[in-house]
C-alpha cells in the first residue's frame, strides 16, 4: 500500500492497481467520487447514494488523518460504528468506491489496535468486521499482498454483545402497545397479550353453555309436572345510550410561531449533480438521531437541503456558515435530491409591475455568530410552539411568508400587516417583530434593506 493513506493520489494509485480496467491512467483526484459504477458496473447508483458516497469519501479523509483531536477522533470512529452494525457495506449493501476508500485509508490505523480496541466491550467491532470483509471479499476484488491485509482473528473477542432477540422484541412492542391502549381506554381492562375471545376463554364458555342448557331441560320437566313456570324472568334490555360525538379539532390561531425557524450549520455545500441552479447542502439542524429525513455526517445528524442560490450566492460562501433554517415544511424531491428544510434569504422587494428575474442580489439570513445549530429563533412577540410538518393544503407558509421582511437596520423580522390574514386580529396592529434567538440575538443580513425574506 502506498504510505500516505490520506493523499488523494495515493487513493487514486491504490485503485487503479486494484481495478486497472475501471480506473484509467488519465483519471484525476476529482474523478474518484464517480468512480463506483466503473468498478462495479453491475449496480446502479441513485443522486442521493451518489452523495453518500462523496460525504463518506470525505469523512474516511478524516479518519485517516494523524493531527485530529482526539475526542473528535473518537466520534467520528463511534458514529462509523454504529452505521455499520445494521450495514455490510457503507450504503447498506451495495460496494462503493467509498468502502474502497475507507478500507485503504482506515486499515493502517486498524493493524496498531490493541484486541481491546478491536473487540472489547467499548470496541469497535463492526468496523473490524467491515475492514476484513472489502479486504477478502471476491465482490470486491482488491489487489492485496496477504502480508499487508489485517490479521483479523475472528475467533479471537473480548466481549460478545447480547444479540437483539426478535421474539422478545416482538413481544416487549407488543406489550407497550397494550399498555398504551389501557391507558387510552382510561383504565378499562384490556385481554391479555396473545389471547383473544376464541382461546382460553371459549373453554368456560362452553361449559357454561352445558350447564345452562341442562338447567333449562330440568325447568321444562318441572313445569310439566307441577303445572309451575319456574324460569326466571328475562331480563330488561337497557337501552343504549347514544355515543358521545368527538369534538372536532381545536382551531390553531394564525402566527409565525407555527413556522420551524432553527440556527443550522452548513457542513458542506456541492452543486447539484442534475440542475444548474441548485446547491446541495448538508446542514446540521439540531434533531435528535433517527429522526425522519435525517441521516448522520461526521458524527452529527444532519438535513440534506437543496437551494436555488446556485449562481446568487457564491459556493464558498455556503461552507461551513451558519445560516437560518425553515425545518417543518414537507420534504420535497428536487431533481433526484430529497430536500428536507429551506434556507432563509433576503432579496429586493419587487417594485409595482415588476417581474422578478431571479437575478439576485440575495443575501443570506445570518444568525448571531454565538448561536448553536438546531436553537430555535422566533419573532418577538409571537411566541408559540410550531407544527409538527406544516400541511400543504392549509398554505400556512404562502400566508406568513409576504410578513418576513428586513428593516433599514438590516434586522430581519415579521411585519404582520403584509399578511391579509392577520388584519382585524385582537390586540391590533404590532411592530415589526425582530427574528431572535433564545439567547436574545437578533438575525441580520448584509447590506439589504426592507427586502423580501424567503
Amino acid at each position: 500500500m502506498a504510505p500516505s493513506p490520506t493523499s488523494p493520489s495515493a487513493l487514486l494509485e491504490f485503485l487503479r492497481t486494484s481495478y486497472p480496467s475501471a480506473v484509467s491512467s488519465s483519471a484525476c483526484e476529482t474523478d474518484i467520487p464517480a468512480l463506483s459504477h466503473q468498478i462495479f458496473p453491475s449496480n446502479s447508483y441513485t443522486d442521493n447514494e451518489k452523495i453518500e458516497t462523496s460525504q463518506w469519501l470525505t469523512t474516511s479523509s478524516r479518519l485517516a488523518t494523524p493531527d485530529e483531536d482526539e475526542a473528535k477522533h473518537a466520534e467520528r470512529l463511534g458514529s462509523l460504528n454504529i452505521h455499520l452494525s445494521t450495514r455490510t457495506t457503507l450504503l447498506g449493501s451495495k460496494p462503493s468506491v467509498a468502502d474502497v476508500a475507507l478500507y485503504y485509508r482506515l486499515a493502517p490505523a486498524v493493524k496498531s489496535w490493541s484486541i481491546e480496541e478491536r473487540t472489547g466491550e467499548h470496541g469497535y467491532h463492526n468496523i473490524v468486521r467491515f475492514i476484513d470483509f472489502v479486504q477478502n471479499a471476491p465482490l470486491f476484488g482488491l489487489s492485496i499482498k496477504d502480508e499487508d491485509k489485517v490479521d483479523i482473528d475472528l475467533n479471537d473477542v473480548k466481549f460478545v454483545h447480547k444479540p437483539l432477540d426478535a421474539k422478545e422484541e416482538k413481544e416487549r412492542k407488543k406489550k407497550e402497545k397494550a399498555a398504551a391502549v389501557a391507558a387510552a381506554a382510561g383504565g378499562q381492562s384490556v385481554l391479555p397479550i396473545g389471547k383473544g375471545k376464541g382461546e382460553d376463554n371459549s373453554k368456560s364458555s362452553k361449559k357454561e353453555q352445558a350447564r345452562d342448557a341442562a338447567a333449562k331441560a330440568e325447568d321444562k320437566v318441572k313445569s310439566a309436572l307441577t303445572g309451575e313456570n319456574t324460569q326466571q324472568p328475562k331480563k330488561e334490555k337497557k337501552e343504549k345510550q347514544p355515543k358521545a360525538q368527538k369534538q372536532p379539532p381545536k382551531e390553531i390561531p394564525l402566527s409565525p410561531c407555527l413556522i420551524d425557524l432553527r440556527v443550522g450549520h452548513i457542513l458542506k455545500a456541492e452543486n447539484h449533480p442534475n440542475a444548474d441552479s441548485l446547491y446541495v447542502s448538508t446542514i446540521a439542524c439540531g434533531d435528535a438521531s433517527g429522526t425522519d429525513n435525517t441521516s448522520e455526517y461526521e458524527g452529527q445528524v444532519v438535513r440534506t437541503v437543496c437551494s436555488g442560490l446556485n449562481g446568487l450566492v457564491p459556493l464558498e460562501e455556503m461552507q461551513g456558515r451558519k445560516i437560518i433554517a425553515v425545518c417543518n415544511l414537507k420534504p420535497v424531491t428536487m431533481r433526484g435530491i430529497k430536500s428536507a428544510a429551506m434556507v432563509l434569504a433576503a432579496s429586493p422587494r419587487l417594485k409595482e409591475g415588476e417581474e422578478d428575474s431571479h437575478k439576485g442580489p440575495v443575501e443570506l439570513v445570518t444568525p448571531p455568530a454565538d448561536s448553536k445549530a438546531g436553537e430555535r429563533v422566533i419573532f418577538e412577540g409571537w411566541a408559540g410552539e410550531p407544527e409538527g410538518v406544516l400541511n400543504p393544503k392549509k398554505k400556512v407558509w404562502e400566508m406568513l411568508q409576504p410578513g418576513f421582511t428586513t428593516t433599514t437596520s438590516l434586522e430581519v423580522g415579521f411585519d404582520m400587516d403584509a399578511v391579509p390574514q392577520l388584519q382585524g386580529e385582537e390586540g391590533g396592529q404590532k411592530p415589526i417583530g425582530k427574528l431572535v434567538t433564545a439567547s436574545g440575538g437578533t438575525c441580520t443580513v448584509k447590506s439589504l434593506g426592507n427586502a423580501v425574506v424567503r
